[in-house]
Formats: structure tokens, C-alpha cells, sequence
């Protein structure tokens, strides 16, 4: 074998070594979640001052980081929801399951449910 033989298969080996760590590699990843929360406010000032707090530091103790948070719904198809939409990602299923379970959660959900109605369900992503 020549020389420039060997220094071909052993590139044409790199690289194949290279693909298949990759493919590991993203196989091994967990795809991100989010957390969707649909809110009918009923009591405005005490929701903002009393669970919002409560419920942001719940999101932010459990690495969890909003996408989005209020704004004006706009219906596509069906009927939009009746107040604001709030949409958190954390980084794996794992992650938002530590959140639901977490005593921040807990705590922030019994204050919220006194001034709004909480529709809130939770979606594992996809990775690009």
C-alpha cells in the first residue's frame, strides 16, 4: 500500500468515527419542554402583586425560562383563549416534572387560583 493510500483510509476512518460520535451525540440529548398555561384573570391587581411573583420565582428556581408571557392571543382557527397565554421552557421532560412536583409550584398555584382560572399543560419539543 502506498503511502497516500493509508492517509486516505485513515481520513476516510476519521471520519466515520466523526459521524458516528455525532449521531451518539444527538441521540443521547432530550428534546426541550414547555410548559403552556392559558389564564383568565379575575382579580387583576392581586394577580399581578400576589402570584406572579410567587410563580416567577417557582419558574426561575427550576431553570425554567418564559417565551412567552401575556400578550394579546390572535385566533388562527378555533377560538383564541379567553386571557393571556403563557408559554416556559425548561430543558427536558425531567426538568418541567421537577417543576409540577416542586413546593414553589404548589404554593404559587393555590394563590393563583384564587384570581384567575389556570388551564396549564405540559409538551416535550423538538430538537432542530
Amino acid at each position: 500500500m502506498t503511502r497516500f493510500m493509508k492517509a486516505g483510509i485513515a481520513v476516510l476512518v476519521g471520519a466515520g468515527i466523526g459521524a458516528a460520535s455525532m449521531q451518539t451525540m444527538q441521540a443521547q440529548s432530550k428534546p426541550p419542554a414547555f410548559v403552556i398555561a392559558e389564564v383568565d384573570v379575575i382579580n387583576q391587581d392581586a394577580y399581578m402583586k400576589e402570584f406572579l411573583p410567587a410563580r416567577a420565582k417557582a419558574i426561575a428556581d427550576s431553570g425554567g425560562r418564559y417565551i412567552v408571557r401575556g400578550g394579546q392571543p390572535r385566533a388562527v382557527a378555533g377560538q383564541p383563549p379567553a386571557g393571556r397565554v403563557i408559554v416556559v421552557q425548561f430543558d427536558s421532560f425531567d426538568q418541567l416534572t421537577a417543576f409540577i412536583e416542586s413546593a414553589g409550584f404548589k404554593n404559587s398555584q393555590v394563590i393563583g387560583e384564587k384570581y384567575a382560572n389556570i388551564r396549564i399543560y405540559g409538551v416535550e419539543g423538538v430538537l432542530k
